[in-house]
């Protein structure tokens, strides 16, 4: 299970990441919710332990807080500026290239063409990954990041970035949180949830803190009845004038 408590990160001005809190555990897809694409790209890049937090917060996978732990698990898919293919690669390449990045006790003998009609993408082999439309990128970033087994989180930045339409990129999470044979956990930092979306769903910022409220000064109590806290200026008048007198005396 991967646990965020008021996870967090700082910016220049404003909070790149303002406290989030949100659970998700294998067998389960949780969309998170944000307006602004560098906080998505932000907690993708926490989540997977590619970032580290700061200002506080708890991050921890299956009760292990180490991000050594949490990086071995997660694998980081499609985020903008960071991981994304590079327009000017093929399919046939990018798969080159992700394969070897596979750790050597996993990667034996993987190479790009036997791996691409293995997993049914010879139809795209030689495309650019510019021309690829957003459900065979999707299908071909996560099996790419699945090509490792020891991969057990995917963290997807921005899925819908690349289509309004959300049978692009939904129903493939899904079918790889739900997948008996291989349950993942799987986080998606969306911009907005879906209509259809009836999971679990979270929100950036979701842990930020309440404006304080407003302080009420503090009043005297008010002296009782027929009695002055202090004494009045008749008072003080008439004890002057008899000290005057007692000293003309």
């Amino acid at each position: 299970m991967l646990s965020a408590h008021q996870l967090q990160a700082k910016g220049r001005r404003d909070p790149l990441l303002p406290p989030t809190s949100l659970t998700v555990a294998r067998g389960e897809l949780l969309l998170v919710a944000g307006d602004r694409q560098d906080q998505r790209t932000a907690l993708a890049l926490l989540l997977s332990g590619r970032m580290k937090a700061t200002g506080g917060g708890q991050l921890s996978w299956d009760g292990n807080s180490r991000t050594k732990q949490l990086r071995l698990a997660a694998a980081l898919v499609d985020s903008p500026g960071v991981n994304e293919p590079e327009e000017h690669l093929s399919v046939r390449d990018l798969v080159t290239e992700d394969l070897a990045l596979i750790p050597r006790r996993y990667r034996g003998a993987l190479l790009s063409r036997p791996w691409l009609k293995v997993n049914r993408f010879e139809d795209i082999a030689d495309l650019w990954t510019e021309q690829l439309e957003p459900r065979r990128r999707l299908e071909l970033l996560t099996a790419l990041a699945l090509a490792n087994p020891g991969t057990d989180l995917l963290v997807v930045d921005s899925p819908d970035r690349h289509s309004a339409d959300d049978l692009t990129w939904l129903p493939r999470l899904q079918a790889l949180a739900y997948d008996a044979g291989r349950p993942l956990a799987v986080v998606a930092a969306v911009s907005a949830v879906p209509a259809s979306w009836d999971g679990p769903v979270a929100h950036i910022g979701n842990e930020a803190p309440e404006p304080a409220p407003e302080r009420i000064p503090e009043t005297e109590p008010d002296a009782p009845a027929g009695k002055h806290s202090a004494e009045s200026a008749p008072d003080r008048e008439n004890q002057e004038t008899e000290l005057e007198t007692e000293v003309a005396k």
